[in-house]
């Protein structure tokens, strides 16, 4: 059975899911186009690194190959927001083009404040957008039984004026085809995120290049 009809379906209900989520439509996002000239990076944690998957298939890596574009994993297994901020600036001075930035997992795992995480996001957000980057804020939920982040993180981007992508990990953590542990996917999973951002940046991709 051909199930390529399914997954474009399945990539357009995404795309127009990611659409309706902006903040108010692509004119009101902070620099599309953006004003940088470097390379896209992903900044994150090990999510971001890709732990659990092999080589060559964590979710920037695939991301990249889609959209024909390089982007330079900046992953830090185990790394928090106040660690995010420890290397901001060394980050932000290569004047990425867009980022995608993936962080508060670890937070929500060593029970730091909530609120202290998003004002962390919050800065970073901001020295990228100083830099001239497009920011692409990946949400994760929280470490609760009922999810705590989904609307912190929707009012932080509209804020902000960045595309967000809301938890990543939905569908998956569930699923144990799409996990190698509890916390980190494998590489069926990764690709389902990767499928995830593609969704979300398709519509505004002739402005990022």
């Amino acid at each position: 059975m051909d199930r390529r009809p399914a997954f474009w379906l399945l990539l357009a209900a995404l795309a127009l899911g990611a659409w309706w989520l902006l903040p108010s439509r692509t004119s009101s996002f902070t620099n599309l186009p953006p004003t940088a000239r470097g390379e896209w990076i992903a900044f994150g944690d090990s999510l971001t690194s890709g732990i659990g998957a092999n080589e060559g298939r964590d979710f920037p890596r695939q991301l990249s190959q889609r959209l024909g574009v390089n982007i330079r994993n900046l992953g830090v297994p185990g790394d928090t927001t106040q660690g995010g901020l420890a290397r901001l600036d060394g980050a932000a001075k290569a004047q990425p083009r867009v980022v995608l930035l993936c962080l508060g997992g670890n937070d929500g795992l060593q029970q730091m404040g909530r609120e202290q995480m998003f004002a962390n996001l919050g800065v970073m957000i901001d020295r990228f957008h100083a830099a001239g980057a497009f920011v692409v804020l990946l949400g994760v939920r929280s470490a609760t039984v009922r999810d705590k982040n989904e609307k912190p993180f929707e009012e932080l981007a509209r804020a902000k004026k960045v595309l967000l992508v809301p938890n990543i990990l939905d569908g998956l953590i569930t699923d144990p085809r799409l996990m190698s542990d509890t916390i980190h996917p494998n590489d069926a999973g990764y690709e389902r995120i990767a499928d995830k951002i593609e969704a979300a940046l398709r519509p505004v991709m002739d402005k990022l290049r």
